[in-house]
Formats: C-alpha cells, sequence, structure tokens
C-alpha cells in the first residue's frame, strides 16, 4: 500500500502543534496553552442567526462565491477598516476557513517551480501549501532583534528571478509580532521593484493591542497585486463554523472560484448566515474579547519578567513567544518535560519552522485562572532547571 501513495503526501511532516494537543488530550488534569482557539463562545446574537437559518430552511447551496449579502458586508467591513474597495462580485469569496483560501490562492497563481517567499516562524500551513501548489519554499528567518518583523533587507536578499509570491503573516502566529505602517511601506517598495504577488494573512487584524492595524492593501500599488486573507475563526470566536474569505484582483479571484467550485461547491450556508450578523453587528464583542486578550497578555508578560525569563512583547494575535535557550534545551525537550513534570502542555517554537528553535509558543486564549495556574507551574518548572544548571 506504501507504494500507492502521493510521495509529495507522504513526504509533508504533520502539524507540529497536533501533537501536543494530541498528548494533552490522554492526560488527566492537564492544562493546554497550546491550541490557538477563543476560549469565548460565539457571541449569542450570532449563534441566533444561524439558528434562524436553519429554523427558515436555508439549507441550500449558496452561490460557489459565497452570499451576495455576505460578500457586501465583507466590502462594507473592508471599506470602514482599511479604507479600501473591493467589488462583491468578481473579487470576493467566501472560503472554507481561512485555511482554503491560503491553499487556493497559492493554487491559483503558481506554477511549477515558482518560488513562494514564506517569512518563519509562522503559521504550519503555509509551506506544505506552497509544496501542494508545486511552488517551492523560500525561509526568510524572522528575527527576535527585530521583534520578528520582516524587513525590506531581509526581503530583497530572498527575491530571485524565480520568486512568485510573498506570504505576509501578521499579526504572526506564533510570535504576536505585527507589522506597523512605516514597515510596510519600506517592504511595499521592494515588492513593487520586482513586481512579485503578496498574500496576505491577516486572520488577526482584529487582535492589535499596541495601534489599529494596517493593512498592505492600504500602501499604495499594493491592493492590485495582493490576495488578502481573512475569517471569522479568531476576531468573532467561530473557529468550528468554519468560514473564511478572500479579497483580490478580479483575474485572481476568478481562479480561486474554478478551485473551490471543484473541491468545495461552497462554503456552509448556515455559517454564511450568522456571519453577516458577526459583521453588522458584532464589533462591541469584538473589542470585548480583545479587552480581555489585552489583560491576559500583559499578565503573562508581567509574569515572565518576574521569573526572568526573556520573552519580547507581542502587540498581535493572541500568542507569546518566549525564549528558552538558557536551558540547553531543544524547544520539543523542554515541552515534552514541562508536560510530564507539570501536565502543562505548549508547542514548541519548532512547529512553525526550524528558526522557532529555542522558544514556545504560548496562547493566551485560556481564561485568566487557567493562566495562572498554568504559568505558576511554568514559575516552578524554571526554577527547577536553574537550581540543577
Amino acid at each position: 500500500m506504501k507504494d500507492m501513495l502521493s510521495r509529495q503526501a507522504v513526504a509533508l511532516k504533520p502539524s507540529g502543534i497536533r501533537k501536543f494537543f494530541d498528548i494533552v488530550s490522554e492526560m488527566e488534569d492537564a492544562l493546554s496553552l497550546g491550541v490557538g482557539e477563543p476560549d469565548f463562545d460565539t457571541p449569542w446574537h450570532i449563534r441566533d442567526e444561524g439558528i434562524y437559518s436553519l429554523e427558515k430552511g436555508r439549507t441550500f447551496y449558496t452561490s460557489n462565491s459565497g452570499l451576495m449579502e455576505l460578500r457586501k458586508e465583507i466590502v462594507s467591513y473592508m471599506k470602514r477598516k482599511q479604507g479600501v474597495a473591493y467589488d462583491p462580485v468578481h473579487e470576493v469569496l467566501i472560503t472554507v476557513g481561512g485555511s482554503e483560501a491560503i491553499d487556493i490562492g497559492l493554487r491559483a497563481v503558481i506554477n511549477p517551480g515558482d518560488e513562494v517567499l514564506i517569512p518563519q516562524p509562522s503559521f504550519v500551513s503555509y509551506e506544505p501549501c506552497a509544496i501542494m501548489a508545486g511552488g517551492v519554499p523560500v525561509i526568510i528567518e524572522l528575527k527576535a532583534e527585530n521583534e520578528f518583523r520582516l524587513t525590506a533587507k531581509e526581503l530583497e536578499a530572498a527575491i530571485t528571478d524565480k520568486t512568485k509570491i510573498l506570504i505576509l503573516p501578521f499579526p504572526n502566529n506564533p510570535t504576536g509580532a505585527i507589522m506597523e505602517r512605516k514597515d510596510l511601506e519600506e517592504i511595499a517598495e521592494v515588492i513593487r521593484k520586482h513586481d512579485i504577488l503578496v498574500m496576505s494573512d491577516e486572520i488577526y487584524a482584529e487582535l492589535t493591542y499596541k495601534e489599529k492595524h494596517v493593512s498592505i492593501v492600504e500602501i499604495e500599488g499594493m491592493r492590485e497585486r495582493t490576495i488578502l486573507i481573512n475569517g471569522f475563526s479568531k476576531a468573532y470566536a467561530m473557529t468550528g463554523w468554519r468560514l473564511g474569505y478572500a479579497c483580490g484582483p478580479r483575474e485572481i479571484v476568478e481562479q480561486m472560484v474554478k478551485l473551490h467550485q471543484f473541491a468545495i461547491m461552497c462554503a456552509p450556508t448556515t455559517s454564511q448566515y450568522a456571519a453577516v450578523e458577526a459583521l453588522r453587528n458584532g464589533d462591541e464583542d469584538v473589542r470585548e474579547m480583545c479587552t480581555a486578550y489585552n489583560q491576559r497578555r500583559r499578565y503573562l508578560m508581567n509574569a515572565f519578567r518576574e521569573m526572568k525569563l526573556s520573552c519580547f512583547e507581542p502587540f498581535g494575535a493572541f500568542y507569546v513567544f518566549p525564549c528558552i535557550k538558557e536551558f540547553g534545551m531543544t524547544s520539543e525537550e523542554f515541552a515534552e518535560r514541562f508536560l510530564q513534570e507539570e501536565k502543562v502542555a505548549v508547542v514548541p517554537g519548532t512547529a512553525f519552522g526550524d528558526c522557532g528553535e529555542g522558544y514556545l509558543r504560548i496562547s493566551y486564549a485560556y481564561s485568566l485562572d487557567n493562566l495562572k495556574l498554568a504559568i505558576g507551574k511554568l514559575a516552578n518548572f524554571v526554577e527547577r532547571l536553574r537550581e540543577n544548571a
């Protein structure tokens, strides 16, 4: 049977996040800080709209591109938040989560051998999706001294005559790093100079704690060469609804629709009706959740200072990325020992690329009580390691 399998599929590594999630699910009384999923329930008025759509019998396929009502709300949202206009008919596609949009967006533009620039550490799907699309991943190592931002100098050094597209993963999973307007303006200059495309994954756009999120599509000359990815999982606590979207140039989105059409048909109808309500009336819910995340973020940064554990201050998403290089263990060894000895699961930085070695991803999409309990255990573990060094 092994000879029957796709060599490309077999060569892909499974997600490093799920490994620890699976272990902790079998461990009694274990705490997990490993999964990037909001601990909030989907706000009731959004759930209610989904329920109402079922009661009204709205259980049929929508257009391949998604409900026009939802696409118009996304256009309104983008205009309101980023000041950028899209055509709801030809430039917006509703997908099964942001992950599907990443997959088909890359497949829509990549030819065999095209290079895909992927800043890492970053979300686990980018590299395998690039490979499955026939592209060649080119990793750009993000550095702690730059607050894990992508610099124009790093981008310039990675571009070759085979470069097709840059993936821009900010606010970033796993580091929590953000890109400010001046950062985006500098890399936009390089992108325009070399005439390459951008895929901007902005799933955490609503979760920023320093300043309002700036999208690269706001920068001159970038809207027409950018596939913007977003969705409802993180900001609206709608992970299980599996709904995302892509906005971009008509020529690209039309090809994405074809791929989506043959693989998926359309995103879940019930989820689409709920998403309309989220965009229309969910701003206050997002603000309340963002305020809670920021409180947790500040607690963690203070706790790390008290235990003298190095960690740059992140201003986006709901992750911190502390450095554990002082202990002389790999990230995986540290995470495994911490799980076995203290029954707390965190994710090794290497799950997000080899340059994540020496770091851990800790999610604060958990209650403050759980965070305090888990971080207390981390402080004990770190103290023991230092005493035995």
